[in-house]
């Protein structure tokens, strides 16, 4: 049974630092691209950050510079550290396999991210 816990959000300040941990069990996840998505009420669930098995990253255009995807497959735990944190940062945040262009699992609880002064 596949199973995304996602932990780490909470509330910070604009301009403030967090970072997200995703726990995965249930599949190969040595073998899997992982990927951080939000989705923020009314609005389509959205990539955020990918990385491939090997490590390589890709980052959506709005995250690029503030936000590094890092994995642990000793662990299974994918990582999402995030800085320079905005207002429109503000969403639950959610792990998953990222296979054809969307999350492979259901989809696990999420973490909420709320940045605001």
């Amino acid at each position: 049974q596949v199973q995304l816990v996602e932990s780490g959000g909470g509330l910070a300040q604009p301009g403030g630092s967090l970072r997200l941990s995703c726990a995965a069990s249930g599949f190969m996840f040595n073998f899997a691209v992982m990927a951080w998505y939000r989705q923020d009420p009314g609005k389509q669930r959205e990539l955020v950050a990918a990385i491939t098995s090997g490590g390589g990253t890709d980052y959506a255009g709005s995250v690029k510079g503030r936000f590094t995807i890092s994995r642990d497959n000793a662990k299974n735990t994918v990582y999402l550290q995030m800085n320079s944190l905005k207002p429109a940062d503000t969403a639950v945040y959610y792990c998953n396999v990222h296979l054809l262009g969307r999350g492979r699992y259901p989809w696990g609880q999420g973490t909420q991210v709320t940045v605001s002064s």
